[in-house]
């Protein structure tokens, strides 16, 4: 005849999921629970602990201390070879009409309720071997809490301009035949070079292996999971391919500036063309004209003269930046004639427009209208000592 397996009452697991915020202070998984007293004092010696051998016996006894009231009790559990005694709190762990089920939390944290269990003493073990990589006092550093942070206020006080992000990105998909990331990142930097040696002032920030899910008809849908893994979902045949997302500066700031029409003027004055890889930019811009006005034939002489494009980043705060490209190769960009017939609306509507373009380093002619802002890396950077 087999011999009974003798259990322990334990914690099983704890309903706070965010580890980082567990401490030893706190119920942990794997402790063994070998009694409770129920006074809030801090007098608390072993002779006034009340010991408990199962989980039933120790939720009944739970639900008398709260039918007295008591918010905080001490809970001694034996943790490794350690035996430890902990301030909680009885809750209710299942609420029900028939029969309610009690358990503890943490006295410091509400959402840190223990699931108690009878578990053999190797399970128990198991446990607390789990809870002491997950809290380690020495190797975590100190304890951490959550302040306030006013970021209406620091939005407004540093990003003047509160559509712009600073940063900006393209994520490249793997092309057909591409196995491996090398050859999908070859062509990420490709694209950067290409960028930056045809006049385009951007700045490399990073660069990222990014999940994505692809159907037959490679639509983006953005889940990130393992790569080259397929699985079939109503006759759809769903690969997921692991792409290279390049994050970068549209020039070391964006200026922006507010193109204002007079009555009677049924232009703006800019040209704009795109490049090969998918940018914007102003190639002529005509004199006298709102752009004139607005500073863009300074800075379009200045560019010009030391090697640069004058890109542009943004219109009326809406990206110019190309979004993709996808395993076709095809650089997903914004319509170029979409920009245009948004430019002519306002021209016709007699609007001002917003527009944003790249700085670069070294600019020694910034513009000097009232309707023109700077926003970029440089306020990024620490102040001189």
């Amino acid at each position: 005849m087999c011999a009974a397996v003798q259990t322990l009452v334990c914690v099983k697991q704890v309903k706070q999921d965010v580890a980082e915020e567990w401490d030893e202070t706190m119920p942990l998984p794997g402790d063994i629970i070998e009694g409770f007293y129920n006074c809030e004092s801090d007098i608390h010696a072993d002779e006034f602990f009340v010991p408990t051998k199962a989980k039933s016996e120790l939720s009944s006894q739970l639900a008398k201390i709260n039918s007295q009231h008591i918010e905080v009790i001490w809970v001694k559990v034996r943790r490794g070879d350690a035996t430890l005694k902990l301030r909680a709190c009885v809750v209710v762990e299942r609420p029900s009409m028939l029969q309610r089920k009690y358990s503890i939390r943490a006295a410091t944290d509400d959402r840190h309720v223990a699931v108690i269990g009878d578990l053999t003493s190797d399970e128990c073990t198991e446990l607390q071997e789990m809870s002491r990589s997950l809290v380690n006092v020495e190797n975590r550093g100190y304890h951490k809490k959550g302040v306030k942070y006013d970021w209406k206020m620091k939005v407004s006080k540093y990003l003047p301009d509160h559509r712009c992000t600073v940063v900006s990105s393209i994520l490249f998909m793997p092309m057909q035949g591409e196995h491996c990331t090398e050859a999908t990142t070859a062509r990420c930097m490709a694209w950067f070079s290409a960028a930056i040696s045809s006049g385009a002032p951007l700045v490399f920030v990073n660069i990222q292996t990014e999940q994505i899910v692809t159907s037959e008809k490679t639509n983006l849908t953005g889940k990130e999971m393992s790569w080259s893994k397929q699985q079939q979902n109503h006759a759809t045949t769903v690969q997921i391919v692991q792409g290279i997302r390049l994050w970068f500066m549209p020039g070391v700031a964006e200026v922006s500036l507010d193109l204002v029409p007079q009555t009677g003027e049924v232009r703006f004055g800019l040209d704009i063309k795109r490049t090969e890889e998918g940018l914007l930019c102003i190639y002529s811009v005509a004199k006298g004209s709102p752009a004139d006005r607005a500073g863009l034939s300074k800075l379009h002489e200045e560019a010009y003269a030391n090697g640069y494009l004058l890109v542009m980043s943004r219109l009326e705060g809406k990206s110019l930046m190309p979004s993709h490209a996808d395993i076709s190769g095809l650089i997903h960009c914004c319509d170029h004639t979409e920009i245009k017939d948004t430019i002519v609306s306002a021209i016709d509507q007699m609007e001002r427009i917003q527009l944003h373009v790249m700085a670069w380093s070294n600019q020694v002619r910034p513009t000097s209208t009232p309707n023109t802002t700077t926003v970029g890396s440089t306020m990024l950077r620490p102040r001189p000592l």
